[in-house]
């Protein structure tokens, strides 16, 4: 079956796209001696998964979910960490996981007993106060951040680090290298007496390598220098940077509407299938898009939430060449981070179906979805 015979909507990964991202970060693994992870809370595409795992360390977790998902999917490591372990998951979570990582010195003394017993390394996460986000919902170490320890807090309430092998961190959001050095700097000014006593340090994610124009030498440099410093193993787990540019999302023209615009209504929808596009928020590319094209349209989901409309408020129009009709298919382009994970049944609409598929457009796997979703959460 080829692609052209889907129904819609669907995410497509296109399988060389996500080899040539893997193969990079393999490369900057094997170049900077880091331990390469897969967030899953940015990419937890299943089809592709036995990929990333043949080319990565393993998979980094939020909690006991995404634990058991990694432990499904992936031979290698698995790291877990959560802003706040529940008393009833840990036994699991510690089964599950190589590295466990506590938000808080209250966590790591109410579990320390069973991370002992478990032999699973422990890290504290750490909160530089320095970060880079492109909005303040992205910001994992803005004012009042519930993330990880101040240096303040972390010297104040930490007696013995027996136990303790690493720190992590995480102060990135579709940053640069660049962004890296100066929050690397900030953590070792102000956690610089701590990391010579650690196993490792998790650098965390938001590390856009697979974009055009990311500084990966320098990236590889600041690795090795760390590493070399203070003589630890070093982690990063990007996202985004995994499935980045490697598939669209498709829907279908159900009707095309006027009332002082045309606006086009699809089979897919903003707030249930494209979340990021509303909390970014962004406008996400749609294929054949004509820059000067004449036939404007607002592009609207199907479901009854009256701000269901891709696109920002401040640029909601899309321009075409040719008109649209009902039965077209519009594409969105670079849908498969951040989307699939987010997903919600809203209004009972469908989840889009999971392709993989080849550079000829042949299906190489799929995954579809129903009735049965909806069903099971409400």
């Amino acid at each position: 079956m080829n692609i052209s015979e889907i129904t819609t909507p669907a995410y497509v990964c296109e399988r060389s796209k996500l080899i040539k991202n893997l193969e990079l970060l393999q490369f900057v693994s094997q170049n900077s001696g880091a331990k390469v992870l897969c967030a899953l809370k940015g990419f937890a595409f299943s089809l592709g998964l036995d990929l990333v795992d043949s080319y990565l360390f393993g998979a980094t977790c939020s909690g006991l979910g995404e634990a058991k998902f990694a432990k499904k999917h992936f031979s290698g490591e698995i790291h877990t960490y959560s802003p706040a372990f529940k008393e009833s998951e840990i036994d699991e979570i510690l089964g599950i996981s190589n590295h466990i990582v506590f938000n808080s010195f209250n966590q790591w003394s109410k579990f320390r007993q069973k991370v002992h017993e478990s032999r699973v390394s422990a890290g504290i996460r750490i909160n530089p106060e320095v970060s880079f986000s492109p909005t303040d919902e992205y910001n994992p170490c803005g004012k009042f951040s519930r993330l990880g320890v101040t240096a303040e807090n972390f010297m104040r309430e930490f007696s013995d680090l027996k136990g303790i092998e690493g720190l992590h961190f995480h102060a990135l959001c579709e940053e640069s290298s660049e962004s890296l050095a100066a929050v690397l700097a900030a953590v070792e000014a102000k956690f610089g007496e701590i990391l010579p006593k650690m196993k490792w340090v998790n650098f965390g994610g938001g590390h856009h390598i697979t974009r055009k124009g990311y500084n990966v030498e320098l990236l590889i440099d600041l690795i090795r220098k760390f590493r070399e410093k203070y003589g630890v193993e070093v982690y990063i787990e990007p996202g985004e940077a995994v499935g980045w540019q490697t598939g669209y999302l498709v829907a279908s023209v159900l009707d095309i509407v006027e009332n002082g615009a045309k606006i086009a209504i699809l089979d897919t929808s903003a707030e249930a299938h494209m979340p990021d596009t509303v909390l970014m928020p962004y406008r996400p590319e749609v294929r054949n898009e004509a820059e000067k094209g004449e036939f404007v349209y607002r592009l609207g989901g199907n479901t009854c939430l009256a701000g269901d409309i891709i696109g920002l408020k401040t640029n909601p129009e899309f321009r075409f060449s040719e008109p649209l009709k009902i039965g077209d298919r519009v594409i969105f382009e670079d849908q498969i981070h951040y989307t699939i994970v987010k997903n919600t049944t809203f209004n009972g609409i469908k989840l889009p179906d999971l392709y993989l598929i080849d550079d000829d457009g042949e299906i190489l796997k799929s995954k579809k979805f129903g009735y049965d979703e909806y069903d099971r959460r409400n």
